[in-house]
């Protein structure tokens, strides 16, 4: 499975910030949307994430709330297109420690996938199979 039929099926839209939001921003839209992680923006360009991991950080830290997500996020942001392969994907974020990749189709943000997504993916290929498998062997 490549994750295009992964967007296709759970949809394109991605929870954006700007970098200039605060870290009270963040925690916001994070609890708002029930997610891990957003993609920070300048304009049209994906420059970081933010995700839960970032937040308990800086505040373990002692730091304040009025932080902006530049101060915090993540900026070495691993990214994936349309046409990578799931299983390969589920190898590196596993590996990498992380688990949102931003889609980047031709440089612009096109989606966002999630190691639970990409098992899920999984699971449902899996039980289609066994699906497919038991109506053979009753024929």
């Amino acid at each position: 499975m490549r994750v295009a039929d992964l967007i296709k099926k759970k949809g394109s839209c991605v929870l954006t910030l700007p970098a200039t939001a605060t870290v009270t921003e963040l925690l916001e839209t994070l609890d708002d949307n029930r997610i891990g992680a957003v993609v920070v923006l300048d304009g049209d360009a994906v420059v970081g994430i933010a995700s839960e991991r970032d937040v308990v950080h800086h505040l373990r830290g002692g730091r304040d709330h009025e932080a902006t997500v530049a101060q915090i996020m993540t900026t070495a942001v691993q990214t994936c297109s349309p046409e990578d392969d799931l299983t390969h994907l589920a190898t590196t974020m596993t590996q990498g420690r992380f688990r949102h990749l931003p889609v980047l189709q031709d440089g612009a943000l096109a989606g966002i996938i999630s190691i639970g997504d990409v098992v899920k993916a999984r699971l449902d290929a899996l039980e289609a199979e066994r699906d497919h498998l038991e109506s053979y062997l009753r024929q």
